[in-house]
């Protein structure tokens, strides 16, 4: 018989017990139930948060064996958002979990955020306008947004929180082509690059394809980091790094950097990266 006293008893140290059920109340969006969307998932439901809204008109395939939560051989050709309820309500049979499984677009996107408390991103990362729709949204109605990238063997992340730089602002896509926009959001989200020297083959990299090299270790990792700054900010506790700011960990490198993009991607190192990388990219 579940009990949700006992089944999350163990977070009770790290959090009260009114914390605990301040948890179990709070609702949370996110876009992606595949690589880190589904670790979110799973993740955030261990935490014990009982409310979800999540979304991806995909199903599962093969090439999502090595990173995704709810591949597996008896999952083939199912949709993700089906697999990922059930794992969810698996671990909390009291979750409410409503699925988007077309998507989110301009139609949906305000019931997709209704009365939400953060988003957590887990869009592909080509989902450009997808998540230019999500994060303007939240934008102007005040939800905090978290965005955790799996590249390489590490985590880079980003907070949006209210009140402070949006992403717009932070990314600058205005008036950008998309391979320049898909290059925009690679070095805003990875200003570091501390990736990059160990890729040891190029052509897996592919903007026009759409596709890119991937880790297990990766994906774990942004929802470590993911999850923490969920708790923290439905918690109101402990100190936020947000937008123009945000953090890196690469654990092949064993290098950890605080980034700093005061103009976001309209300064001057921004720019030279972006010629940088334009450069890789066309060759």
């Amino acid at each position: 018989m579940f009990d949700y006293q006992k089944a999350f008893s163990r977070n009770i140290g790290w959090v009260t017990e009114e914390e605990q059920q301040q948890l179990k109340n709070k609702k949370v969006a996110i876009a992606g139930a595949g690589g880190v969307g589904g670790i979110h998932l799973v993740t955030l439901a261990r935490l014990g948060i009982s409310n979800f809204n999540i979304s991806d008109f995909d199903d599962f395939e093969v090439h999502n064996f090595n990173r995704q939560s709810g591949a597996f051989m008896s999952t083939l050709g199912q949709q993700k958002v089906d697999v990922m309820e059930n794992i969810a309500k698996d671990i909390n049979p009291e979750a409410n979990i409503t699925t988007f499984p077309e998507g989110i677009f301009s139609h949906n996107v305000d019931e997709f955020l209704v009365d939400v408390d953060i988003y957590v991103d887990a869009l592909d990362f080509f989902a450009l306008e997808a998540r230019k729709v999500v994060f303007q949204k939240c934008h102007e109605k005040n939800i905090p947004v978290i965005t955790a990238a799996p590249l390489g063997m590490g985590c880079a992340f980003l907070c949006f929180m209210p009140g402070k730089m949006s992403y717009e602002n932070y990314f600058r896509f205005a008036g950008k082509s998309e391979e320049d926009q898909l290059i925009q959001f690679l070095i805003g989200l990875s200003p570091a690059m501390l990736q990059r020297p160990y890729l040891v083959d190029d052509s897996r990299v592919n903007f026009t394809e759409k596709r890119g090299p991937s880790t297990p270790m990766a994906v774990n990792m942004c929802a470590g980091i993911a999850g923490t700054y969920a708790l923290k900010i439905l918690l109101n506790r402990g100190d936020i790094v947000c937008a123009p700011h945000g953090l890196h960990f690469d654990a092949y490198r064993n290098k950890f950097t605080k980034t700093w993009r005061p103009f976001g991607n309209a300064g001057l190192l921004p720019r030279i990266m972006f010629k940088i990388a334009k450069h890789i990219v066309s060759k």
